[in-house]
């Protein structure tokens, strides 16, 4: 068994079977990488609607692997929200995302995201592989693979208690 994550509200607590204890992390610890990644703690931690967070247009078509995709671009109505702003590709036909970068408010790019295998599961279209690129850091990326995945299923309620991640 490995390493287990709890998101409880806006704190994230980590359970390490190697050194069986559980803690928290908050504020600044949350921008540290996930495990040597180029994925950080508060990239998995957000989980507000992009509408909330950002005003967006539409500001272009392209194509990437042969599929139409709309250019979107996002900038923040939130003072608190992770990126300053955000370029998004949506597939035009599957109205998913194929990639996205995210900058700082000077206009930096600090990270790129790549979404590919995207395959049909449970009626809806999901990527299966994302690459997520630190553009700041050395390396071809961290790759995220879905082996598998299931949806709307039934979770009960105790599985989001500090006390299952020992379990």
């Amino acid at each position: 068994m490995g390493t287990k994550m709890l998101k409880l509200e806006d704190r994230l607590w980590i359970y390490s079977p190697s050194t069986d204890r559980t803690i928290q992390l908050s504020g600044h610890m949350l921008r540290q990488s996930v495990m040597g990644s180029d994925l950080s703690y508060e990239d998995m931690m957000e989980d507000r609607k992009l509408t909330d967070m950002y005003n967006s247009k539409v500001v272009g078509e392209e194509n990437i692997d042969g599929r139409k995709v709309w250019v979107l671009e996002l900038i923040a109505k939130v003072d608190n929200a992770t990126y300053h702003s955000r370029k998004e590709w949506i597939d035009q036909e599957r109205f998913i995302p194929l990639k996205e970068e995210l900058f700082a408010k000077s206009g930096q790019m600090l990270k790129r995201t790549v979404m590919s295998d995207v395959k049909k599961i449970e009626g809806r279209w999901y990527p299966t592989k994302m690459n997520y690129k630190d553009v700041l850091k050395d390396g071809e990326g961290t790759d995220f693979i879905v082996d598998k995945i299931e949806f709307n299923v039934e979770i009960p309620e105790h599985i989001f208690t500090k006390a299952s991640l020992k379990k």
